[in-house]
């Protein structure tokens, strides 16, 4: 009995031992596990560990640069900027952005097209971290938003610039304007290897110069590292880098002669390109009419946006770029030179002008502006008075294609290169392009119309006064450009910018000045423009001309009285000044204004007044007002 009692225990002992050494080895296992998750963690991933620290510790602000200041040729501040308060919030550190929103409405005023702002740049702004809910804080709402902090997470107050444009409407086709960027502009940024450049860049410039350099405006992002706690507070800066500004520019503008031009144009619609005829560079852009351009710096609403997009003066079209109109009798000088470079007209070749020229086979005379017609007519009486006439017939006997090719060399039909984006190239038709166009033939009637700039011909006031430069050089053509020097932030150094040339076209000197002549007697008594050469103390070369803009059927006659405004012709004036000496050469169209001698012609004659003289104008006559017995076109 006892052997056997000891032989239980000592197997007892035994299972004991197997067991204890099992649990032995089981927690030493649990310890390797744990040591060697903590050799893992600490040891071999440690420099990653280091770094999720680090990045919950510290954050990367980037710092905006200023941009870049716009002034005109005489140092006029166009756009600048200046610094506001602006509530924004990182809508990924707020779990419930709407009930957030209902209750910091209780601390700051946040009106439903602040909501409705918000919300489209929440759903167009992925990409940025901190978006504005309410821009320009007073300094009471910053102070009620100081105490009230602690309730509101990834809120916070910015100190911003904003972009400002002092003088309103005046050149804002040509300056543009600074907005978000939207999706399709951060893709491009992406794409072109500039997203470091635009970190925390929320606006971009848009058109005009704003937009066409923006790369010399924006300058380089700086950035900020700053510790945080876990509420996503700062609590110190630990290193920074500076921004660099963006560089300065000096526009080729001169902004009270814009504002001279601008306000000749009283309530027309219209355009006018001012250009220094030797240098190119130019002088007055306007479209009318423009708009504000500081309605788009926060983001437009949609109240303004519907006025302007919807409006039937179409504010937002560039006019001088874009707009595209038939150049009607401007083109007369142009053809007359054409007439005697071919040898088809010599100075000495005259017609008598009943008021009408028939196209051999067609019933249909194609009449004059006036009944009756102009008597005796040569080339360069044709141009003074304007005669429809003598010019139907030198179209016909030089034909389309000699014209096309002889037009070309004006830049009609191509873009004259201006440095802002947006323009078009006009039209300048010929056989080809109708064939490719509509699939007919060209018909010899077609040329007659183009003869006087009516027809298929399209053109911009831009191409007309690059035209119109290049006979007041007598051949010598020049690219128009706004951009006069860049200013170096960084350093002052002045950078002129230096404007893409063209090859000189050769005329012979003597049909040159016929036709310049011939320009001079249209601004004198007996000249379609003689109410813009009275008493003037400089000379004027011009040309006035009427652009249809419906067509009349056959045995109508035009009857500006009975037409809706917006069917009427359109009124035009290319000229340069003094004629001896061109410092301007001006391009005019006016939308609907009847007849360029009364409506166009005198316009120029405010901008000659100011930019030769610095005249002001003094009590102005209304446009479109003919003088008694007054030729017009």
């Amino acid at each position: 009995m006892v052997g056997t009692t000891l032989k239980n225990r000592e197997a007892e002992l035994n299972v004991f031992r197997r067991r204890l050494l099992f649990t032995a080895v089981g927690v030493l296992a649990g310890f390797g596990v744990l040591a060697g998750r903590m050799i893992y963690l600490q040891v071999i991933k440690r420099d990653y560990f280091h770094t999720q620290a680090e990045a919950n510790r510290i954050s990367v602000v980037p710092v905006v640069p200023n941009r870049g200041l716009i002034l005109d040729r005489n140092g006029e501040v166009l756009a600048a900027n200046y610094s506001a308060y602006t509530l924004e919030v990182m809508p990924s550190r707020v779990p419930n952005l709407e009930k957030a929103l209902d209750e910091l409405a209780a601390v700051i005023d946040i009106q439903p097209r602040d909501r409705r702002r918000f919300k489209r740049l929440l759903e167009e702004s992925k990409n940025f971290e901190s978006l504005p809910i309410r821009n320009r804080l007073t300094e009471e709402e910053v102070a009620r938003f100081a105490v009230n902090r602690y309730r509101f997470p990834g809120f916070d107050i910015q100190a911003r610039l904003f972009r400002n444009y002092p003088h309103g409407e005046v050149a804002s086709h040509a300056i543009g304007y600074i907005g978000r960027i939207n999706d399709a502009e951060v893709k491009k940024i992406e794409a072109s290897g500039l997203a470091a450049k635009y970190k925390g860049t929320d606006h971009i410039g848009k058109l005009g110069i704003e937009g066409s350099y923006e790369a010399e405006l924006h300058g380089i992002t700086g950035s900020r590292q700053v510790e945080i706690d876990a509420g996503g507070r700062a609590i110190r800066s630990l290193s920074s880098s500076a921004p660099q500004s963006g560089n300065n520019l000096v526009l080729t503008l001169d902004i009270k002669l814009q504002k001279v031009a601008e306000e000749a144009f009283q309530e027309f619609r219209g355009a006018l390109i001012a250009i220094d005829p030797k240098s190119g560079e130019v002088l007055a852009l306007v479209s009318k009419p423009g708009f504000d351009p500081n309605l788009f710096v926060d983001g437009i609403d949609p109240q303004n946006w519907d006025q302007l997009n919807n409006s039937p003066d179409k504010p937002l079209n560039n006019r001088a770029l874009r707009g595209q109109y038939p150049p009607g009798s401007t083109i007369k000088p142009f053809m007359a030179l054409a007439g005697l470079e071919s040898g088809k007209r010599t100075p000495q070749f005259s017609i008598s002008d009943p008021g009408h020229w028939s196209l051999p086979g067609v019933a249909r005379p194609f009449r004059d502006w006036k009944p009756g017609g102009h008597g005796m007519v040569n080339a360069s009486r044709a141009i003074t008075v304007s005669c429809d006439t003598y010019f139907y017939g030198l179209a016909n006997d030089l034909g389309i294609e000699p014209i096309y090719k002889f037009m070309s060399q004006f830049g009609f039909g191509t873009r004259t290169g201006i440095d802002i984006d947006g323009e078009v190239p006009g039209l300048q038709p010929n056989g080809e392009w109708k064939w490719k166009r509509f699939k007919q033939k060209w018909y010899a009637g077609d040329t007659i119309s183009v003869g006087i700039g009516q027809g298929y011909w399209l053109t911009t006031p831009l191409q007309l006064a690059t035209a119109t430069a290049i006979l007041a050089n007598g051949g010598v053509p020049v690219v128009p450009h706004m951009l006069k020097e860049v200013v170096d932030s960084k350093t002052g150094e002045r950078r002129p910018h230096i404007p893409k040339t063209r090859e000189a076209v050769n005329f012979k000197p003597e049909w040159v000045q016929l036709v310049r002549d011939a320009m001079v007697e249209v601004t004198k008594p007996g000249g379609t423009a003689a109410r813009a050469g009275a008493g003037a103390p400089y000379s004027i070369a011009g040309k006035t001309g009427t652009a249809q803009v419906i067509g009349m059927k056959a045995g109508e006659k035009y009857d500006e009285k009975k037409v809706k405004e917006r069917f009427r012709d359109h009124a035009l004036f290319i000229s340069y000044a003094p004629a001896d000496d061109p410092k301007l050469a001006i391009a005019i169209l006016v939308e609907n204004g009847g007849h360029g001698g009364s409506t166009a012609a005198p316009i120029a004659r405010e901008v000659y007044d100011y930019a030769l003289l610095g005249k002001l104008p003094a009590k102005k006559q209304k446009l479109g007002d003919d003088s008694p017995n007054e030729a017009t076109d």
